[in-house]
């Protein structure tokens, strides 16, 4: 394998300085290339980046102050060293050859040794700064790695914790709400029963006694008859309310199912929903929270239905703290809204949309959303994860994407697309 050869521009309008320069780099093993003014030098360094360049201060038409400046100006050429050469040998030249950003200024005329000593100088620094910037890269992608692991680790232990905790739950109140449910309504006819005795009674014994009309009196039967039939009528409600909950916490959990299969979006995102309706309900000091879905037709989709379920609660939860935080912040703010929309992109590819008319976030935020551990919220309010493990499931897992764009006038859009016939997820 060939070592690297420094490649070295040299500009000089003199061309005796050109040929001597050239001739002694070449001879120590550079490359050299040669540029007798600035726009020719501009037009070499465009085609090829130099390691070095040798830069004449005094030429016509652009000087070497504009050329260097011209250099450090532009992102792709303002790391390369420029050492002025240069006849003028006054502070202030020297000066100004540093303030237009040279690494060195060599006075003429010049002894050789000391312009490869400073050239040897330059490359080195130049390839520590190269080695440093590497390491860091290395650095930093192996802190990312480190940090994407721990909020794996951390979030996976986390899901597996709460799913096992609602899976139980679920269970535990299925048992006695399923006793209570099916009795209601052999409770109800016997109830309906007794009543139309009692009608019965009165029917027949239209004049009763003294003592049984009071005790009519003390429990005012007619209003009993009346209410009784609307206490029956909440207490269906109530279990049908309850035998909802433990289905969205099954759904949520779905600890019971197979790890992949095809589900159906809509059923997993509205259990997710009904998980935090205890967040949208009204609060004493502001009203519900509305949640709008634009449903279209999709097809089951093949996915991991405990990840996805994960990365629902994650997406409304922060939307809705957005929402809260506007309502906080502008007490005017009278009607907080979540839209759901889904989307058939083609035979491959499905969509899922939650947007809010929060507090919305800069741009600078936006940028950093899915970093590990990265958080807006105050300690003890969060810890940077969610959102972190959320891009990882239905990016890394899901071989999805999911982005975030402003919307007008305030709020956020997350975007979800991800694939109908998933390959595996990575576990």
């Amino acid at each position: 394998m060939t070592s690297h050869r420094p490649d070295i521009l040299i500009v000089d309008d003199t061309l005796d300085n050109i040929r001597f320069l050239s001739k002694m780099l070449l001879d120590r093993g550079y490359n050299v290339r040669k540029a007798i003014n600035g726009k020719m030098a501009l037009t070499a360094i465009e085609a090829v980046l130099p390691d070095l360049i040798l830069l004449d201060i005094n030429m016509p038409d652009m000087n070497g102050y504009e050329v260097c400046e011209q250099l450090k100006a532009d992102p792709k050429t303002r790391t390369v060293p420029v050492i002025f050469l240069s006849a003028l040998n006054d502070v202030a030249d020297k000066v100004k050859a540093f303030q237009m950003g040279g690494v060195d200024y060599i006075s003429k005329p010049f002894q050789f040794e000391e312009v490869l000593a400073r050239i040897q100088n330059q490359l080195t620094i130049q390839s520590l700064q190269s080695q440093l910037k590497n390491k860091n890269c290395k650095l930093k992608k192996t802190l990312n790695n480190l940090q994407e692991t721990q909020s794996q680790l951390v979030q996976k232990e986390k899901a597996i914790v709460i799913g096992q905790l609602v899976a139980g739950v679920a269970h535990e109140i299925n048992n006695p709400v399923s006793f209570i449910y099916s009795n209601l309504t052999p409770a109800r006819e016997y109830i309906q029963d007794l009543l139309n005795l009692i009608d019965l009674y009165q029917e027949e014994y239209p004049e009763p006694s003294a003592k049984i009309r009071e005790r009519m009196y003390e429990i005012d039967l007619e209003f009993l008859h009346s209410d009784l039939k609307k206490i029956l009528e909440s207490m269906q409600s109530g279990a049908d309310r309850i035998r909802t909950i433990v289905l969205g916490l099954r759904l949520f959990s779905r600890l019971d199912e197979a790890d992949i299969k095809a589900i159906d979006l809509h059923e997993n995102i509205n259990s997710t929903v009904m998980l935090l309706q205890h967040r949208l309900d009204p609060k004493d000091d502001r009203p519900s929270i509305e949640v709008v879905k634009d449903y279209h037709d999709l097809p089951m989709v093949t996915c991991h239905a405990r990840r996805l379920n994960q990365v629902f609660f994650n997406l409304l939860n922060n939307a809705i703290d957005a929402i809260e935080q506007k309502m906080a912040d502008y007490p005017e703010f009278s009607n907080p809204q979540l839209l759901i929309r889904t989307r058939v992109l083609d035979d491959y590819r499905v969509t899922i949309s939650i947007a809010d008319n929060g507090i919305g976030m800069p741009k600078e935020v936006r940028s950093r959303l899915f970093d590990p551990f990265f958080t807006t919220k105050p300690v003890g309010k969060g810890r940077g994860l969610g959102l972190s493990t959320s891009y990882q499931v239905v990016v890394q897992q899901h071989h999805g994407k999911l982005t975030c764009e402003p919307l007008p006038g305030g709020g956020s859009e997350f975007v979800l697309e991800i694939p109908v016939y998933s390959s595996s997820p990575d576990t």
